[in-house]
């Protein structure tokens, strides 16, 4: 208890016993409640096992504190970011791990307007509290009360207010949920494209949710969790897939011949389309991979920003720059309109438009910037001495880079190629991505390159 390893950078996310239990989940609604004093919360949880009794042991500490708690049941972390700006509430938390193992669990917290509290906005004093376990005694007079409500209609409805749905046309659409908190969503959209007669038809695959996660660990990013998508999508000759991570704030897109495309050639995708509509708008984007959304954006006449990786870290930049739309390699994607938060949703509905408006299968809408900027994807090492191995890949290539960024972990930059390897806020891992201007064999020869030295002595 006293280290309390859980509190990271921007959220709670440990080992169940061992790091977060129900006591300590107890004692984060009283540190919240302590701290920020709110009237009304909304809370919700994803599908693992422990997320049931963690929300409610959090709500228990929060009502203790003297707030009313509004809990939506089980939900994806948007459907809480959406409730808390929805409905004015005086902040809101996910009880979620998102992608991690089976035996993690974690929680997002946010202020009023969705804004996410991290190291610099709360999260240091919430931690405080919690080791301390210093509270007034609960009053019976003060005690805030429970409620379990629905916000699934409104929810949806502003999920298909980011469409033309007059625009899409007939579409077969592979959904991969992970057997996590993503599926009662689709089946409400669902639902209103039939009422609407809208010619979209939907292949659920691993569909209900499953806290045992039958099929591994919900996170489409790693190669080995991406079978069961593309197979789908050939064997029901789908026009695009799309899988959910855990707690649905991630989508990855498949196109038509089940090939898995990075989330940095949807973020260029877009961003354009955006700038289209808002001409002149700022776009955030995260140091990983960047040369094919700033030649985006500037192309269309907008303006690159880069912020550093994370969602807290993002949602702070777009607030600041009052930014149209926000992505990151990783699969978030932000919205202006989302109260500037991170949406695994809306980016599917946008992309199946655009294959409807522009008549173009997903292949031929990335193809080009494919070409132009291949890259790695991200590769993920586990390292004990990280920061002592970055620093010798920084001494290695600093003296040829024609730049060095240190925004997030560190990023070189030469003629040809670029790599940024920083280390996971969330895992014990280095995270290293490599990008190259139209050669791919260049772009493969210096992944090997870097992870050959990462790992030597």
């Amino acid at each position: 208890m006293n280290t309390l390893t859980c509190f990271k950078a921007y959220d709670i996310r440990g080992q169940l016993d061992t790091e977060l239990n129900e006591e300590i989940a107890y004692r984060i609604g009283r540190a919240y409640g302590h701290y920020l004093k709110p009237l009304r919360m909304i809370i919700g949880g994803d599908a693992r096992l422990s997320s049931e009794t963690l929300k409610l042991a959090l709500a228990n500490g929060l009502q203790d504190a003297g707030v009313s708690v509004y809990d939506i049941g089980m939900s994806g972390t948007e459907e809480v970011y959406f409730s808390t700006f929805h409905f004015s509430m005086d902040g809101g938390i996910e009880v979620t791990a998102s992608h991690n193992p089976i035996n993690y669990n974690g929680m997002k917290l946010l202020r009023a307007y969705a804004q996410p509290i991290n190291d610099d906005t709360g999260l240091l004093v919430i931690k405080r509290l919690v080791q301390d376990n210093d509270f007034p005694s609960v009053s019976a007079k003060r005690r805030g009360s429970y409620q379990k409500i629905t916000i699934l209609n409104e929810y949806v409805n502003h999920l298909l207010s980011y469409i033309n749905r007059t625009t899409l046309k007939p579409m077969k659409l592979v959904i991969n949920s992970g057997n996590g908190a993503a599926g009662h969503v689709i089946d409400a959209i669902e639902r209103c494209f039939k009422r609407d007669n809208i010619p979209i038809s939907f292949v659920k695959i691993n569909h209900q949710p499953d806290g045992n996660f039958p099929n591994g660990i919900l996170n489409p990013l790693l190669p080995e969790c991406r079978k069961d998508t593309a197979k789908a999508v050939l064997a029901h000759q789908a026009d695009m897939g799309i899988a959910f991570d855990g707690d649905f704030d991630r989508c990855f897109l498949f196109d038509e011949q089940g090939n898995f495309i990075e989330s940095y050639y949807i973020i260029g995708l877009l961003a354009e389309n955006f700038l289209q509509i808002y001409p002149a708008s700022k776009i955030i984007h995260d140091p990983r991979l960047i040369w094919n959304t700033i030649e985006i954006v500037r192309q269309a006449g907008g303006i690159p920003v880069m912020s550093k990786t994370g969602h807290a870290f993002i949602k702070e930049r777009m607030r600041k720059e009052d930014a149209i739309y926000g992505g990151e390699m990783s699969g978030h994607h932000y919205f202006r309109d989302f109260s500037y938060c991170d949406s695994g949703m809306i980016p599917w509905l946008l992309v199946a438009e655009l294959l409807s408006t522009k008549r173009k299968t997903l292949s031929k809408l990335v193809h080009e910037r494919i070409q132009t900027y291949p890259v790695s994807g991200e590769i993920n090492r586990p390292l004990t001495n990280a920061a002592q191995k970055i620093q010798n890949i920084k001494h290695i290539y600093g003296h040829h880079a024609l730049l060095i960024d240190m925004t997030d972990g560190i990023s070189m930059e030469f003629k040809d190629w670029r790599f940024n390897l920083r280390v996971s806020n969330t895992e014990p891992v280095v995270r290293l991505n490599v990008e190259s201007k139209g050669n791919i064999n260049l772009m493969h020869e210096k992944t090997l390159e870097v992870l050959e030295r990462l790992s030597g002595e």
